[in-house]
């Protein structure tokens, strides 16, 4: 587990990630403000809570998650390595997934700045930039 609190990531910047996925069971992204408002959660499952090689994405308002988004393109790997671009607005999350895919999902607060990144799961992170 890996949490950065107060470092800013604002609209129209680059959160570049690489890592590598380990177990290959689950991972997860997590970006909003705190552990109750996650405006972005990224979760790829190799094999979790009854889901195979699917990446779902939800929201988290009050401590109460919200309608969850499931995305069948999975281009991940166990024990390969990855690399992840996040940008967003006021109106969208975009990931560019590995494989070149680009992932939309709505952004529910329509904040253009987010203070709280926690990755979880079963990955190793290697490198976290924003520019």
């Amino acid at each position: 587990m890996v949490l950065v609190k107060d470092m800013s990531f604002k609209a129209g910047q680059e959160l570049k990630i690489s890592g590598k996925a380990k177990s290959a069971t689950a991972f997860s992204i997590d970006i909003g403000h705190d552990d109750d408002a996650i405006a972005l959660h990224f979760n790829p499952r190799f094999d979790a809570h009854g889901d195979t090689n699917i990446i779902l994405c939800n929201s988290k308002q009050g401590g109460s998650w919200m309608d969850e988004h499931r995305e069948s393109c999975f281009p991940f790997q166990p024990d390969e390595d990855f690399k992840l671009v996040i940008t967003f607005n006021n109106e969208t999350f975009y990931i560019n997934l590995p494989d070149g895919n680009m992932m939309h999902f709505p952004n529910r607060f329509g904040d253009d700045k987010f203070k709280y990144i926690h990755f979880g799961g079963d990955a190793k992170m290697y490198s976290i930039k924003i520019k």
